[in-house]
Order: C-alpha cells, then sequence, then structure tokens
C-alpha cells in the first residue's frame, strides 16, 4: 500500500506538484459552478460497504434540473460508479446531458468502484491512499462506464471524499481528464488517514510544468466581523486543547468567526452570502456551489433527514442562485467551458507562491 496522502506531503508550494495560480481578468465577472455529486445511498455513519449501492435518490434529480433550468444554470453532475451503471442512476442524467442541459464529471467511491482489490477501510476511501495503478484503473473503469451508458466522455474529475494526493495529479492528464474539481481548500481529511487542504487557495490554479490540469477548488473560506484575523482565530479555537470549550460553535454563532464551504447542506442561506461577499471583495471571481444528489431524498445524509429539511435545502439553493446571478451580478458557467475559455483567452499562470490565506 501507498502512503496515506496526508503523508505525501501534498502541498501548493510543493516543487513536484508546481502549482501556479491562474491570472484572471480584473473585470471578470464572478463566475458561479454547480457541482452536484451524484452518487449512491448509503449511511454515512455506518462502515463502507460494496454493497450499498442503491441510486433510487436520482428519481429526485428532475426538480433540481427545473430549479436550475429557471436560473440559466447549467449543473455539472460529478457520477460515480453505481449511478454510471444502474439504468435507475444514468437514464434520468443521459436525459438532461442529451439535451444539453447539464455537463458530466466523474466521481470515484473507491469502495463500490471497480476493479475491487483493496480491503474496505475508511483508509482506502481516499483514492489518493491506493496504490497509483488501482487509482487510475478505477478512473479508467468509472469513465468508460459513463461513456458507454450517458455517451459523454468527462474531462472533469472530482474524487470522493475529497481524496485527491499526488498519484491523482499524475493520472488524470494520462485519462483524458484537465479539469479537476478535488482540492477543498481550508479542510482537513487526516483523522482517518484522508488529505490535507489547509494551505490551498480558493483561487483557481494550474497542476504541473505544462499546466495541463486545471484546478477549480471547492470554495470555502472565513466569515464573520474577525474579518483577517479570523482564520488564526479559528484555528486557535479548534485545537484540542480548547476543544471542550466548544469554542468554534461559539464563535459561530456569535458571527465572529465561521469557516463555511459555500453548500447548502449545513449552512444557511446568510452565510453563503456573507462567504461570498468576502471572497468577492478579496478579489474572487470563482465559485463553486456543491451539494450531493442524496440530500435531495430525506434520510440519507445529515443534512436533509427529514422532507422538511429537503425543503429548506431547496429553499437555500434557489435563494442563493438568486442572489448570486441578480444581486452580485454574477454568470453561471460549468467547469468545461471554464476550461474551453481559458485556452481561448489564452490566459497565463503566475509564478505566485500558492498559500493558505483567507482567499
Amino acid at each position: 500500500m501507498s502512503e496515506a496522502c496526508e503523508e505525501r506531503g501534498l502541498a501548493p508550494d510543493d516543487p513536484d506538484l508546481y502549482a501556479r495560480l491562474l491570472t484572471l481578468p480584473v473585470d471578470l465577472r464572478p463566475t458561479l459552478f454547480v457541482v452536484v455529486d451524484t452518487e449512491e445511498e448509503f449511511d454515512w455513519a455506518a462502515p463502507f460497504s460494496r454493497t450499498n449501492t442503491s441510486v433510487r435518490s436520482i428519481r429526485r434529480l428532475g426538480r433540481l434540473q427545473r430549479l436550475f433550468e429557471r436560473f440559466g444554470v447549467v449543473p455539472t453532475y460529478a457520477i460515480d460508479y453505481p449511478v454510471a451503471s444502474q439504468p435507475d442512476g444514468y437514464l434520468p442524467i443521459k436525459e438532461f446531458a442529451d439535451a444539453g442541459a447539464c455537463a458530466i464529471a466523474a466521481h470515484l467511491h473507491p469502495w463500490v468502484n471497480p476493479p475491487f482489490a483493496e480491503e474496505v477501510t475508511p483508509r482506502n476511501s481516499y483514492g489518493c491512499n491506493l496504490p497509483p495503478v488501482l487509482e487510475r484503473d478505477k478512473i479508467q473503469r468509472l469513465l468508460d462506464e459513463i461513456e458507454a451508458h450517458i455517451g459523454v466522455r468527462p474531462k472533469g474529475y472530482k474524487a470522493g471524499r475529497y481524496g485527491f494526493g499526488r498519484s491523482t495529479v499524475v493520472a488524470l492528464p494520462l485519462l483524458g481528464i484537465d479539469v479537476d474539481l478535488s482540492i477543498s481548500p481550508h479542510m482537513d481529511y487526516g483523522a482517518d488517514g484522508g488529505p490535507s487542504f489547509v494551505s490551498f487557495s480558493v483561487r483557481p490554479f494550474f497542476f504541473g510544468a505544462d499546466s495541463r490540469l486545471l484546478e477549480l477548488p471547492c470554495t470555502a473560506g472565513y466569515a464573520g466581523v474577525a474579518g483577517g484575523v479570523g482564520p488564526r482565530l479559528h484555528d486557535l479555537a479548534s485545537r484540542s486543547s480548547l476543544s471542550r470549550l466548544h469554542l468554534v460553535g461559539l464563535l459561530a454563532r456569535a458571527r465572529v468567526v465561521n469557516k463555511v464551504r459555500l453548500s447548502p447542506e449545513g449552512h444557511p442561506a446568510h452565510e453563503l452570502r456573507q462567504l461570498t461577499l468576502v471572497l468577492a471583495a478579496s478579489g474572487v471571481r470563482t465559485f463553486s456551489l456543491t451539494l450531493h444528489s442524496s440530500s435531495l431524498e430525506p434520510g440519507h445524509t445529515p443534512y436533509a433527514r427529514t422532507m422538511r429539511e429537503v425543503e429548506e435545502l431547496m429553499t437555500r439553493i434557489e435563494r442563493y442562485l438568486d442572489f448570486f446571478l441578480g444581486e452580485l451580478d454574477g454568470v453561471s458557467s460549468t467547469p468545461d467551458d471554464f476550461r474551453a475559455w481559458v485556452e481561448l483567452q489564452r490566459l497565463v499562470v503566475g509564478d505566485s507562491r500558492m498559500t493558505g490565506a483567507c482567499s
């Protein structure tokens, strides 16, 4: 077995990764990508199992799709193997794709994605912890399945559980992937062997000396009245010696500082709005709104345990789109279209050293 993701030293200033920020026009309107992790239902609190492959919740995508279409948003469905291999999963999405109403990316859940050569463990649920050849073979099988049943060869990729590492950087271009959506800035998944992205920025950048792999990170950051000292204050409150005092929750409820992911799952509308305004004011121009398809049906995720919570989630999505495309005067795009636009504009990558500043 290869080393755990975090032990590989994945960091933006790693000379082997050659990560360089993309220079975007200062007058670029705020641009929103909507990425739906489109996957099977399973109990998030239970051990991982190869037998949890039901995709019945995919039938709920129609309502979400209609909401997106009302705002002129083309979502990206990042599809994993159970969805790509079962008619209940791929047929509804193929209908959207055939109509040009969505984009398709690949989403790897290793424990339910052949070939099955590894033990099912929390550590192995991160694709970057698998032997590099096995990780690549799983992604290859996933891409083949998506192409066979939906008729699209994905050019984008999002690692399940954010299991992205050095081996993934090498594998994706070899498999024809030129956009990655896996990096989760400010987040650390090391508790059960996953990667840490605490030093990554939310701004787009390229991996590799040849700048072939464009990274469009998930959007996360700090909001609250603490301003620029927020990240340091949040880090201090998160330390194990202070955890029993529940300072992180107290600071968030007091709106002093709160670490927020741009997702309607677990975050109220005002937090999504505030995070976006903070990042936009700092010069960030690309934003990724993310959620799980299984949250559209009650009982599958901690974010939507009841039908009421599903309705609240849908309302948050609607309010955020109204804010972003209205008040903020933003536009929507897909990762694939944005990558093509970057090529067309011949935008350059800078020599900026990437750090984990608040943006």
